[in-house]
């Protein structure tokens, strides 16, 4: 999965398509984000559980443990690792959903520059991505080791030609698993292991390689060439 991708929606429309039951905390705002070109670093609408409440956070897009200070703060975790290598251990049942509307990969096809695709759920729903952080809860205030990384697996069917690696994506009742602190850690390792979305529920296409400078926002990013 590459480093950029969409999210332009407002929490409410997150929230209604999580279709979870809790009262919600909305640390976020009520206008849409309108980031339609998000890179690494980014502060991104998480949503998670704090008890009985579904809590919305901005929290930055990568993170590391503060052991590893002398390398790049990851923004992608790779699902067969996850769960069990040391350096994602401490936040490992942080679980929490970055819901997003698309994302970007950019593929060699010969010409000069790479051309870039957007991928997107084909009935255009918003996209519930499993991820793990740090964020803020009732113990630990708003901090500037607060981040948070996405869960990416194997890429297949037609979408393996775009990129060999996707965020791994959860149905709204999956993902209500995924963030209930009742769910084991064993289940959540099944879950984004075994019970992604799969290939058919997307769409893709090609986009203006504008895209590539972060500095570029606005919907014309996300229409196709």
């Amino acid at each position: 999965m590459c480093g950029r991708l969409s999210q332009y929606d407002g929490i409410h429309d997150f929230v209604a398509a999580l279709s979870m039951p809790n009262p919600f905390v909305n640390h976020t705002g009520d206008v849409p984000f309108e980031r339609y070109n998000a890179a690494p670093s980014t502060q991104l609408a998480l949503l998670h559980l704090e008890g009985q409440y579904l809590q919305a956070d901005m929290v930055r897009w990568g993170w590391r443990p503060h052991w590893a200070k002398d390398r790049a703060a990851p923004i992608n975790a790779r699902v067969e690792k996850v769960a069990h290598g040391p350096f994602f251990r401490s936040i490992w049942t942080h679980r929490a959903i970055v819901a997003i509307n698309n994302w970007f990969e950019w593929v060699d096809e010969g010409g000069p520059k790479k051309q870039p695709y957007l991928i997107r759920r084909e009935d255009r729903s918003p996209i519930l991505c499993a991820a793990i952080g740090q964020y803020p809860n009732a113990e630990h205030p708003p901090g500037e080791h607060d981040g948070f990384v996405i869960i990416t697996a194997d890429s297949a069917g037609g979408m393996v030609d775009i990129h060999d690696r996707r965020p791994v994506t959860l149905s709204p009742e999956l993902a209500r698993e995924w963030l209930d602190p009742a769910t084991s850690k064993e289940r959540a390792e099944q879950l984004v292991l075994l019970q992604g979305e799969p290939t058919e529920a997307f769409e893709w296409f090609k986009v203006d390689r504008a895209v590539g400078n972060v500095r570029n926002q606005g919907s014309e990013l996300i229409r196709p060439c």
